[in-house]
């Protein structure tokens, strides 16, 4: 995964109009700041504001040498001409998401022919010729519920096939699943043929979510040599302010627990940001996080938070409060 180009990268779907209408000035300046930043590896994807993340981050990213970056996009999702209410869309448990989008008609598509149009749309929209790698977006329960193993059997018959033939003829470097649950992951990774290399999970490796995520799939992701991106690394905002966990407004409880892990992070003179970084990538599994941003002053928070040092004592103290799991690797010399 040497193609990531650092551990850090840009996370686009804020850039969709996630939970709100961001003015174009500021979307394109976010993205900007992060390349100015040093920030070499961009995540993208169609449904995030039915091609809104695409088209600002193409703005941005044509101004730049296609060599020096490394983008990835998603498919199973095309946009149509044809408008629809983006409120009216049928999310699953994410309803209302990306309803600032744009109004284009979403639908949901996982075979193959799908697969290469929307690969074709995608380059469109980010003005480049290539994707260095392609996630298939969102086989799992919480956009399906009970329907997602038909969509998973879908996507291994279409998308699967397609973009295992694109990466043996070196069209893309990899392709696998970018998902919020780690049991298609998993699925995926004990498929006979046509197996991912790599995997974006959004907010299931996280300083405030990470137990089931160590139970399976990042052993067999490690022991497979895939990579895992985490996405959504501080659970949708409620680690650094926001109100949102897993893109739904938070609990009492999790906001009880965010609480307790400010409080000791604030004991220790660390930002929680720093905790909540430095803690994923600690997992040998894992290839890069991809924060998302829609401020510009947030690219430089998540650098700084990268650098500052985390005093041992603050993961004892985790530890003994019970607020990560034993078995989680830790940022610390000699725990993994």
């Amino acid at each position: 995964m040497n193609e990531l180009k650092g551990k850090i990268g840009f996370g686009t779907a804020p850039l969709g109009n996630m939970f709100r209408d961001i003015p174009e000035e500021e979307a394109i300046t976010t993205v900007e700041t992060a390349w100015n930043n040093g920030i070499r590896y961009f995540d993208t994807a169609p449904f995030y504001g039915a091609g809104l993340a695409e088209l600002r981050l193409g703005e941005v990213l044509a101004k730049h040498n296609r060599d020096e970056y490394v983008l990835s996009s998603k498919v199973g999702r095309i946009i149509l001409d044809e408008k629809e209410n983006p409120s009216d869309r049928e999310l699953g448990e994410k309803g209302g998401l990306f309803e600032h989008g744009r109004d284009n008609k979403v639908i949901n598509d996982y075979s193959a022919d799908a697969t290469l149009r929307s690969i074709e749309d995608s380059l469109k929209r980010l003005k480049t010729d290539r994707l260095d790698m392609v996630f298939v977006h969102d086989i799992a329960q919480d956009f399906y519920g009970d329907e997602w193993l038909a969509k998973f059997e879908s996507a291994r018959t279409g998308a699967f096939r397609v973009l295992s033939q694109l990466r043996d003829e070196g069209v893309i470097k990899s392709w696998g699943l970018g998902v919020n649950r780690a049991e298609p992951i998993e699925m995926a990774l004990e498929l006979e043929e046509n197996k991912p290399d790599v995997s974006l999970l959004a907010g299931q490796y996280t300083l405030l979510d990470h137990e089931r995520s160590l139970q399976r799939l990042m052993p067999a992701a490690a022991e497979q040599g895939v990579k895992i991106i985490a996405g959504g690394p501080y659970s949708s905002g409620v680690l650094v302010g926001g109100s949102h966990y897993e893109y739904q407004e938070a609990s009492s409880e999790i906001i009880e627990k965010v609480q307790k892990m400010k409080d000791i992070a604030q004991r220790h003179g660390i930002s929680i940001k720093a905790a909540a970084l430095q803690f994923i990538l600690a997992n040998p599994a894992i290839g890069a996080v991809i924060p998302g941003a829609s401020r510009p002053e947030r690219i430089a928070e998540d650098q700084a938070a990268l650098k500052e040092v985390i005093p041992a004592s603050f993961w004892q103290e985790m530890l003994e409060q019970k607020l990560i799991a034993e078995n989680a690797p830790l940022p610390i010399a000699g725990h993994d």
